[in-house]
């Protein structure tokens, strides 16, 4: 890992990264337009936690359905090319019916941890962390989903956005043998348990995906699988990221993979105490070390 950074960063907990997630999910719970005053509190806590760390939040209102909804972000700015963003963003909404404790209180846990992480980093690039809205059901693909509204207007401001990461579902990670699925054109070849963290991009997106997998390899030995391919594979454009292949932006998703191995996908029984927090403290510690190299390298964005 690059040392001339460590005393800056402060190591990803294990147990911050559960009491995010027992916040949003257990005491929170359901967080959807449905619930306006526990997507709110969602929203005002992930808010509250930013400020906590000295960052100034940046707030995107709109309405849908009637009920206002807000995209939260903060940007650590960068030394040497400002105008170059690296964005990571994850939605803390949920389907109705779920605590989403996986999906997606995982992402925004490591959301915050990551803002947590990197508050005393300076980076050559800006980077910009963004807690979306809306990415679930009746939203989804529409243009409420709060990703589009951010992407959208992202594009119209001429955001520069180098590389955009979604972070779709951390918490999961099985070892027993057959615990991973793939969909059609993706699996031959790979992992039968789900114990790594996967990085999924389009065709268009492939050289940020290899550059990502690279600064990501080289600071973690934590097992990672990537792939590139049709944005119309089951799953491979289903969260935040597909908004920014619209805009014409590289983005890519990283993710335990969702319903191809976790069993609570979706379900009431996406509860807390089953994800793996020093698994998924690994990968965001991972994360971390690869926004510092992605942010600092000209060259590789």
């Amino acid at each position: 890992m690059p040392e001339d950074h460590v005393d800056v960063v402060i190591p990803v907990s294990p147990s911050a990264l559960e009491g995010h997630v027992r916040k949003l999910a257990e005491e929170i719970g359901e967080r959807h337009v449905g619930r306006p005053q526990s997507l709110a509190a969602a929203r005002d806590y992930i808010s509250s936690r930013w400020q906590a760390e000295g960052h100034a939040v940046e707030v995107q209102t709109y309405e849908a359905e009637g009920i206002p909804c807000a995209n939260l972000s903060v940007t650590l700015p960068g030394t040497r090319w400002p105008d170059q963003i690296v964005l990571v963003g994850a939605h803390y909404d949920t389907v109705p019916g779920s605590p989403g404790a996986d999906d997606n209180a995982s992402g925004v846990s490591a959301l915050l941890e990551l803002g947590r992480r990197l508050a005393g980093y300076r980076s050559g690039r800006t980077i910009r962390l963004v807690a979306f809205v809306n990415e679930e059901s009746p939203f989804f693909f529409w243009d409420k989903m709060g990703s589009a509204v951010y992407a959208r207007a992202a594009r119209q401001r001429g955001d520069d956005i180098r590389a955009m990461f979604s972070l779709e579902m951390l918490g999961c990670y099985r070892d027993e043998p057959r615990s991973q699925r793939y969909p059609p054109l993706v699996g031959r070849g790979r992992p039968d348990r789900g114990n790594f963290i996967a990085f999924v991009a389009n065709i268009r997106s492939r050289r940020l995906l290899k550059v990502a997998l690279a600064a990501f390899e080289a600071c973690s030995d934590f097992p990672v699988e990537g792939t590139a391919t049709f944005s119309w594979v089951p799953g491979v454009s289903w969260s935040d990221h597909l908004n920014f292949w619209r805009q014409g932006y590289s983005a890519l998703m990283i993710t335990d993979t969702a319903f191809f191995r976790y069993p609570h996908y979706h379900s009431s029984q996406d509860t807390p105490e089953k994800l793996d927090y020093d698994r998924m403290a690994a990968v965001v510690e991972g994360m971390a070390w690869m926004l510092i190299r992605l942010a600092d390298n000209k060259s590789l964005l």
